[in-house]
C-alpha cells in the first residue's frame, strides 16, 4: 500500500527503494491516469531526471497508467522545464516529470500536471483520496516517443542574439540541464567553460543544489581561474538556477530576480513582479523605484504559478532559484531558459555580472536558518509569534510572519512540505541583525 506521506504539498516525494516500490508506483501510475482522465485528459507526457531509480519508476508508472486507457507520450530523460514545454509543444493534456529535484541522491519523486499547471494541494490530496479507494478506470493506453530537445533548443536559441561573446562558466552538477545545456550554448554567442556536464545519478562531483553555498565552490574557483564574467549553476532537474559574479559571490535568487526584473522594466513600465516571503526588502523597494509593482506573496513554486496568472506578473521568483518568465517565455520555472536571459543582459551591458546590482543598498542577511517543529503544532507556533508582535511592530503575515524593524525584518514560517519552521532575517548591520533575530527567537521559545 503507499505511503501516504510521499503525498507532499507539491509534489509525490520519497526514498525510491524505501517509500516508491514497484508494484505501488503502478498503482500510483493506475491513480494519476484516472484523475486525468476523469479530468478530461486522454494524453499525457512523460520524462524522467537521470537519477538511479528513474527508470525503474517510469517503467512501473507507465504500466499503470496505461492500464486505464490514457495515451502517453514519452520525451525521454530531460530537465523538468522540457517536460513543461512538451505539454505546450505538443499540446498534451497534461504531463508526468519523475524526479528528485535537489533531494539527496536516495529520493525521487513525481511531479503531476493537469492542463498547463503542477496539481498542489488539495488537488494532491483528491489524488491520494482516489487511489485510496481503488476506483480505477480501465483501458488500454497506448505508447510513444517524440524528441522534445530539438524544438526546445529551436525555439530558445531564437530569441537570443548576443551583442557581443562572453566567457561563462556553467556547472550541471552531473543532473540533466548538461547535454541540453550544450545544445543551446552551441547556438550562442558565448565562450562556455562547461562543468559536470555529463548525467550521472550518482552526482559524483557535489550534489546539484545551488542554494548550499559549498555546492558553488567548483563554480567558484573556475569563474575566477577563467577570469569569467559570470557563473551559472543548475539543480539536478535543471528548474533553479544559481550564480556567481565574476569575483566568485554568490548572487542569490532575489537578486537575481531584481536583475532581471531592471531589464524587463525598461522595456514594459510598471509591469508587476511577484517575489515570496523570503526575499529581500532591497528587490521590493528597487522594483518600485523604477517604477514598477513589486507583490510580495507565499514560498512555493504551484502557489506562485497561481498568482502570476491572477495577476498578470511578467516574472517571478524564489530564494530557491526557480524564475518563472512570462515575459517572451511561458510562465514555467526553466533554469536553462533563465541561464540564457542573464547572459544576455551581461552581454549587452557590456559589463559583468556583479555590475548588474549597482545601486543596490548593501545589507546583511542570515541563509534560510531552519529547526524541527512537529506538523501537528507548527502552524499554530507561528500563530502565537505573530499574536505576540502584532501589538509591538508592524507584521505581514502573507506566509506565517514578517516581523519589519526600524532597519530590517525577520521572517518565521511553518514549511509547508517538512515538519520545520524556516527562520530569515536581514538588516544593515550585522549588529541589527543579531538584535533581531535574538528579539524572534525569544518570540519562537514563548510560542513553544
Amino acid at each position: 500500500m503507499l505511503n501516504p506521506n510521499i503525498f507532499r504539498e507539491y509534489d509525490i516525494r520519497g526514498i525510491a527503494d524505501r517509500d516508491l516500490l514497484s508494484p505501488d508506483i503502478e498503482t500510483l501510475g493506475r491513480g494519476i491516469g484516472t484523475y486525468l482522465r476523469r479530468a478530461g485528459v486522454n494524453r499525457l507526457n512523460l520524462a524522467r531526471d537521470c537519477r538511479l531509480s528513474g527508470q525503474r519508476l517510469q517503467d512501473a508508472l507507465l504500466k499503470g497508467i496505461l492500464s486505464t486507457g490514457c495515451d502517453v507520450t514519452g520525451v525521454g530523460c530531460v530537465p523538468t522545464p522540457l517536460l513543461y514545454y512538451s505539454v505546450f509543444h505538443f499540446q498534451a493534456g497534461g504531463g508526468v516529470m519523475i524526479t528528485g529535484s535537489h533531494n539527496p541522491s536516495d529520493y525521487n519523486g513525481f511531479k503531476v500536471m493537469l492542463g498547463k499547471s503542477t496539481i498542489h494541494g488539495e488537488q494532491i490530496r483528491d489524488l491520494l483520496r482516489l487511489i485510496q479507494s481503488a476506483d480505477f478506470a480501465s483501458g488500454q493506453g497506448r505508447f510513444s516517443e517524440e524528441d522534445v530537445i530539438a524544438p526546445y533548443v529551436a525555439e530558445v536559441a531564437s530569441q537570443f542574439d548576443f551583442r557581443r561573446r562572453i566567457k561563462v562558466v556553467l556547472d550541471a552538477g552531473n543532473g540533466t540541464a548538461g547535454p541540453v545545456m550544450r545544445r543551446l550554448l552551441a547556438r550562442l554567442n558565448v565562450d562556455p567553460i562547461e562543468l559536470y556536464f555529463e548525467m550521472d545519478g550518482h552526482f559524483p562531483n557535489h550534489h546539484p543544489d545551488p542554494t548550499v553555498e559549498d555546492n558553488l565552490e567548483h563554480l567558484r574557483r573556475a569563474v575566477r581561474e577563467h577570469k569569467a564574467e559570470l557563473g551559472i549553476a543548475f539543480d539536478g532537474d535543471g528548474d533553479r538556477i544559481g550564480a556567481v559574479d565574476e569575483h566568485g559571490n554568490v548572487v542569490w535568487g532575489d537578486m537575481l530576480l531584481l536583475i532581471y526584473a531592471r531589464e524587463i522594466l525598461s522595456r514594459k513600465p510598471g509591469a508587476t513582479f511577484i517575489g515570496e516571503v523570503k526575499c529581500s526588502q532591497a528587490l521590493y523597494d528597487g522594483i518600485r523605484a523604477l517604477g514598477g509593482n513589486p507583490i510580495m506573496y507565499k514560498t512555493g513554486h504551484s502557489l506562485i504559478k497561481s498568482k502570476m496568472k491572477e495577476e498578470r506578473a511578467e516574472l517571478a521568483g524564489e530564494m530557491s532559484g526557480h524564475m518563472f518568465f512570462a515575459d517572451r517565455y511561458y510562465g514555467f520555472d526553466d533554469a536553462l531558459y533563465s541561464a540564457c536571459r542573464l547572459m544576455e543582459i551581461v552581454a549587452a551591458s557590456a559589463r559583468p555580472l556583479s555590475a548588474q546590482l549597482e545601486g543596490v543598498p548593501r545589507l546583511v542577511s542570515t541563509p534560510e536558518i531552519r529547526f524541527d517543529c512537529p506538523d501537528e503544532i507548527k502552524f499554530s507556533v507561528v500563530e502565537r509569534v505573530a499574536s505576540h508582535f502584532r501589538n509591538l511592530r508592524p507584521v505581514m503575515e502573507v506566509d506565517g510572519v514578517r516581523v519589519l524593524f526600524e532597519k530590517g525584518w525577520g521572517l518565521v514560517r511553518a514549511s509547508n512540505t517538512q515538519p520545520i519552521l524556516v527562520m530569515r532575517f536581514e538588516a544593515e548591520s550585522e549588529h541589527l541583525l543579531d538584535d533581531y533575530r535574538n528579539e524572534v527567537e525569544q518570540a519562537i521559545r514563548l510560542a513553544l
